[in-house]
């Protein structure tokens, strides 16, 4: 038996879950739920849940599997895929070190003032975000350019 046909076994398994799993949900009706979530019983819709983590589990774990094997069966995308990595890592470091954290205080995270590592992070992420977009407004811009132009 061939990888692919137990992948469409297993993916016909799960979605038959799925679809029991739901009209079971349904059938209970939206007080019902409502109601025995106020109590903290979650059991009508556990089931349902189980099924959502195994899929989302098999999805990350196969994307890895076939991605890894690409990238090590095509030696051009891995040089590719490396140098991109290192520039992502490297627009990363250049926000951690322009972002300052000084408003620490004046922030709050869970109901307390954030602290100044807190406020570093963030400011690194919204440094980060600011040079990505620029340089994907860049990148796009060129493009269109080079369109253009031919």
């Amino acid at each position: 038996m061939n990888l692919h046909r137990i992948l469409k076994i297993v993916a016909a398994l799960l979605g038959l879950a799925g679809i029991i799993f739901l009209v079971m949900v349904i059938s209970k009706g939206d007080t019902a739920i409502q109601s025995a979530a106020a109590d903290g019983d979650s059991a009508i819709l556990d089931p349902m849940l189980y099924v959502t983590y195994v899929i989302f589990a098999l999805t990350i774990v196969l994307v890895l599997i076939f991605v890894l094997q690409n990238l090590f069966t095509n030696t051009s995308s891995l040089k590719s895929t490396l140098i991109g990595v290192g520039a992502f890592a490297g627009v990363l470091i250049i926000s951690y070190i322009l972002s300052s954290g000084s408003d620490a205080g004046n922030y709050l995270y869970n109901g307390a003032p954030a602290t100044e590592g807190e406020a570093h992070m963030v400011g690194a992420g919204l440094v980060a975000f600011y040079i990505l977009i620029i340089g994907a407004a860049a990148a796009m811009l060129l493009s269109g350019i080079k369109k253009i132009s031919k």
